[in-house]
């Protein structure tokens, strides 16, 4: 059992929190089922799939040749994973972190391959995607198991207190991000159901996936209701209210 009042104590004082087994082993049947039905999709439809960024830092990493297969909004290939992201769990740790209401930005999926599985360097979220109060975090829902040596995902506690900075979207030069080093951040390995939670300003990444199993992930944007997405930064579902109430929504916005 989560202790949110615990998990949000954490979240505060590090930019980060990891619950435990937060998801159920029952409903993981059948979200791992429909997470590789989804990458046999993507696989098959021709398009470009591949994720792994570029520019020095990747390069600082080793990532020729590494693959991370990507697509954004799971909930649009799968009912089983849109009742995810309703789940009463994942959302009452939410609640401990941000607040009654709950809206979802947007969810994406992460299949890091067997040896080949690409790397991220250190990057705030914040960059991609602003809130007016930037409420937003991630919240990382475990398939698979994640091992530093599948290249989980690793963290710089604390660095949440850093705030917005410029230049830290991971794909160019910071002179911030040339203070910290990838190896130096915390791995966070988990299991299945596990769910990883953290700012938007808290520094992460990734290495690659050296191992011989495959790195399952799927992570979930996720904002409080009386924040707002800054202009130019809306995803598809962008303002689906997951708990609570948006109290932001307009009628403008709701026709988008």
């Amino acid at each position: 059992m989560v202790d949110p009042t615990a998990l949000a104590v954490h979240f505060r004082d590090h930019g980060y929190a990891l619950a435990r087994g937060l998801i159920s082993a029952e409903r993981l049947v059948a979200l791992e089922a429909d997470f590789d039905r989804i990458v046999g999709q993507l696989r098959a439809s021709g398009e470009p799939v591949n994720a792994r960024w570029g520019g020095p830092r990747m390069d600082d990493l080793g990532a020729e040749d590494t693959e991370v297969v990507h697509t954004h909004n799971v909930q649009r290939y799968s009912a089983a994973w849109r009742a995810a992201l309703s789940d009463d769990a994942l959302l009452g740790a939410a609640e401990a972190l941000i607040g009654p209401d709950i809206v979802l930005h947007h969810s994406k999926l992460f299949e890091k391959p067997p040896l080949t599985g690409a790397p991220f360097p250190l990057h705030q979220d914040w960059t991609y995607f602003p809130t007016e109060r930037d409420s937003m975090l991630a919240a990382v829902i475990h398939v698979s198991p994640s091992t530093d040596a599948m290249g989980c995902l690793r963290v710089v506690p604390g660095s949440h207190r850093l705030g917005r900075i410029d230049g830290t979207s991971g794909q160019g030069p910071s002179g911030v991000l040339d203070q910290y080093a990838l190896a130096d951040a915390i791995p966070l390995e988990a299991e299945p159901g596990d769910v990883l939670f953290f700012h938007c300003f808290t520094l992460h990444g990734s290495a690659p996936n050296g191992s011989d199993r495959t790195r399952k992930t799927v992570l979930v944007q996720l904002y409080a209701g009386d924040d707002a997405v800054e202009a130019d930064n809306e995803h598809p579902d962008a303002g689906l209210v997951l708990r609570g109430w948006n109290h932001r929504m307009t009628r403008s916005r709701a026709d988008r």
